[in-house]
């Protein structure tokens, strides 16, 4: 299986839209069809993403704009999967970072220290299992060191909770990645992998 990561660009927009359009979430359920406009670097103030349509229509906006960053996963012609990293002190203002984040120091936006985050995966079911994430955290972490940052970040959950609420990735996936433990929340762990 000949699987390759390419970065999301404007010309993608289309193609990203419609890996979303077509790739059942974990509850297969469209008004829970993100796009990932959650995890982006804009303020989320005033923005309504409440419908499928509005999210749509911000994603390609978004996308546009280099709001939305990360990789996607060809196989052949065919998207299989996304994983969503952005710059964390760019993404404080996103509406997951606000709504669910709260408890995740962010001292290094002051420091001078940058940290490239990966928010999610979205993996096709029938390609799961199958190294894609492995892959997007190499890819994500190779991209970063050439780009000169100092750590890239994840907060899996410290437990499985179900597919739905485990879109992070689980924290195993960065322990065989060379992440460590750098701090602990009720429910998440925030693990980083030193790049400098």
């Amino acid at each position: 299986m000949n699987i390759e990561i390419r970065k999301l660009t404007p010309a993608l927009a289309e193609a990203y839209v419609h890996f979303f359009d077509s790739t059942p979430h974990a509850d297969n359920m469209d008004e829970h069809k993100c796009y990932c406009v959650w995890w982006c670097n804009d303020d989320s103030e005033g923005k309504d993403f409440f419908s499928l349509e509005k999210r749509r229509d911000w994603t390609i906006r978004y996308i546009r704009g280099n709001n939305i960053q990360g990789y996607l996963a060809f196989c052949g012609d065919d998207i299989v999967g996304w994983c969503n990293a952005n710059t964390k002190a760019d993404c404080l203002k996103c509406y997951c970072w606000r709504r669910f984040m709260g408890s995740i120091p962010t001292e290094e936006s002051s420091l001078s220290i940058k940290v490239k985050s990966i928010f999610c995966f979205a993996i096709a079911p029938k390609m799961q299992r199958k190294g894609i994430a492995k892959r997007f955290v190499e890819r994500v972490c190779k991209d970063a060191a050439q780009d000169g940052f100092d750590f890239v970040e994840a907060y899996p959950n410290k437990e499985f909770i179900d597919e739905a609420q485990d879109f992070m990735g689980p924290a195993e996936l960065y322990r065989k990645s060379g992440f460590a433990v750098h701090h602990e929340t009720e429910q998440k762990l925030v693990m980083r992998k030193q790049l400098k």
